[in-house]
């Protein structure tokens, strides 16, 4: 285990006890907004990361939009 992926569980943690959904998106967001000058400058492990923490962040996010709709 590398140290962002402590820092992204670290993160999840943190936006799971606030449980705003839009939060996490904004999130994932700003990972992909990190990932591209990653892969521009050929740092691809980071930039893969980034991008596969950004679509947990929105793909958590529509589980709890789902889940508080009901």
């Amino acid at each position: 285990m590398k140290l962002q992926d402590i820092g992204f569980i670290i993160v999840l943690a943190i936006l799971f006890y606030f449980r705003k959904p839009i939060w996490f998106v904004y999130t994932g967001i700003l990972c992909f907004a990190l990932a591209i000058p990653l892969f521009a400058k050929w740092i691809f492990f980071t930039g893969e990361r980034l991008v596969w923490y950004g679509a947990a962040f929105v793909f958590t996010s529509i589980i709890l939009w789902y889940w508080k709709k009901e």
